[in-house]
């Protein structure tokens, strides 16, 4: 995020796109609603008429895989009527004139064509947005999880640079993480190219940096995404995976063909704190501690590093991560034991220049901090790129519209799109073991437009076939009229009628997610 959750208050718009956000994200969609309550305009695009689209002002209930199309257009409307930031344009962007000439041709007739919605509501939609002094944008997996992921992104940059939004407070554009640490994860190089700090392995002196700090050689190869592990262990050309608190057995599209990639394995090692259905695939599986039997640090969405502290000593022989990672690495020949998650903070603070003025005692007593923080006296980063837009100047790049990789036909003629629900998390590792929640949410379903069951002959509650040209599952039937005729929707937590035996494995070429949003499918009676 470049802003804070507790800015939201004080936005005079909003645009929430590809995010359930009540749901998903509950103490954000408090806030946005919270918002809209003291005056704030919002904009919701999704393909579900989700909560927030009650609240909203403009509501565009867009096609699966059509994001990049409204930007467009939306940008549009904003420059033909000349309503964007020229002074902010000139003196901190760069590439303003190769973005007007491409979203020329997106007009809101050629953008309501594309996202099956109102050319008027688009122009609403612009208007609103850029006649906000501080306009926030707030989106989720919605607009990442496509073949077109990292285009989505861009165009909401476009978006936000046009209108002098980013580097101001309540306004910048916002991606809201899927789980409570994983921009910790990224913040520690857990990406193909990075040591911590998105400190680039291929660059030597990033290299000799970390070679002297850990006393050990290292790598300056790019790895592999997740669907490139999988397709290495598919080819054979990898041999063993070390899984930690990750459920690609439910997470992962095309499950069937997850499973055959994982059996094909050597040696499978799976570390987590229950035994989840990829677990019982392992040839060897690691008990690991939860949170509350654990010390450390998340970092939130809002880049807010804070304390965990162990409530209960670990279960059996299940041991903290970090320990378990350390035992490994001194089998392997690492001359190297820690002995607290306050020394391995400080390692990090110290070859972490984002962190480098972050310490327990300063968590303590703070509440908490925002990197980037790089000094003892910094305060840490409520917003970002204030100053200035970090890179020198904010890049305009334009990108066009593409369809999905996969789209309806006359064999599988409903698009299938994915979401969470409020009362699970992830793929239920510890949701599912909870009787409450199981009975607010027992079961895997397909949400059906009422008109589409009734071509189908469907009732609601009926166990249905879903189809797709990855395979079948049977699921509950669920009718209600949030989605629109030509789309259903499928939460993806779980393992029974999983919805990911069906989506598509396409990746995005930049950054190699698969399109989990969209897949074709067809709905048969059982």
């Amino acid at each position: 995020m470049t802003n804070s959750i507790a800015e939201i208050i004080d936005a005079d718009a909003i645009f929430v796109t590809g995010s359930n956000t009540t749901e998903n994200h509950p103490v954000i969609g408090a806030k946005i609603k919270q918002a809209v309550r003291k005056g704030a305009r919002l904009i919701v695009a999704d393909p579900r008429r989700i909560e927030l689209a009650d609240d909203a002002d403009v509501f565009l209930q867009i096609r699966p895989g059509s994001n990049i199309a409204l930007a467009n257009s939306m940008m549009n409307v904003i420059i033909s009527e000349n309503l964007m930031d020229r002074s902010y344009i000139e003196e901190r962007t760069e590439n303003y004139e190769e973005l007007c000439a491409l979203v020329e041709k997106y007009t809101p007739d050629e953008g309501a064509r594309i996202c099956g919605v109102s050319a008027d509501d688009i122009v609403r939609a612009a208007k609103i947005y850029a006649g906000a002094k501080k306009a926030g944008i707030y989106y989720a997996m919605g607009i990442t999880q496509h073949t077109t992921g990292t285009d989505n992104v861009m165009s909401l940059s476009n978006l936000s640079l046009l209108c002098g939004n980013i580097g101001i407070e309540s306004a910048g554009v916002n991606p809201l993480r899927g789980q409570n640490n994983v921009q910790g994860a990224c913040d520690m190089g857990g990406l193909p190219a990075d040591l911590p700090g998105y400190q680039k392995v291929f660059k030597p002196e990033v290299i000799d940096k970390f070679q002297k700090a850990w006393g050990a050689p290292l790598s300056d190869k790019v790895g592999l995404t997740i669907p490139e592990m999988m397709h290495g262990a598919g080819d054979g050309s990898i041999k063993m995976i070390y899984i930690m608190g990750e459920n690609p057995m439910v997470s992962d599209p095309d499950i069937k063909h997850v499973k055959e990639e994982l059996e094909n394995l050597e040696l499978l090692v799976v570390q987590d704190i229950f035994l989840t259905e990829t677990a019982e695939l392992a040839d060897v599986v690691l008990p690991a501690a939860s949170f509350a039997e654990k010390d450390g640090t998340f970092t939130n969405t809002e880049r807010r590093v804070q304390r965990v502290r162990k409530a209960v000593n670990p279960v059996g022989g299940s041991k903290a991560d970090w320990k378990i990672l350390n035992d490994i690495m001194m089998a392997l020949g690492l001359d190297k034991e820690y002995e607290s998650t306050e020394e391995i903070f400080d390692e990090i603070a110290s070859l972490t220049p984002q962190y480098g003025g972050i310490d327990y005692k300063r968590i303590e007593n703070e509440g908490g901090l925002q990197w980037p923080c790089p000094t003892k006296d910094h305060p840490g980063t409520k917003y970002l790129h204030s100053a200035s837009i970090a890179r020198g100047k904010g890049l305009f790049v334009p990108c066009e519209y593409m369809e999905s990789a996969e789209t309806p036909d006359r064999q599988y003629p409903l698009i299938m799109t994915t979401g969470r629900v409020l009362y699970h998390y992830h793929t239920r590792t510890m949701t599912g073991k909870i009787e409450g929640l199981n009975q607010k949410s027992p079961c895997s379903y397909v949400e059906i437009n009422p008109a589409t069951a009734n071509k189908l002959g469907i009732a609601d509650g009926e166990i249905v076939r879903v189809v797709s040209k990855r395979g079948e599952i049977e699921t509950m039937a669920k009718l209600t009229d949030i989605v629109e005729e030509e789309v259903v929707f499928m939460p993806f937590h779980f393992a029974n009628g999983a919805a990911n035996m069906l989506t598509n494995t396409e990746l995005d070429p930049k950054s190699k997610i698969p399109e989990l949003k969209v897949c074709a499918v067809r709905i048969e009676k059982v």
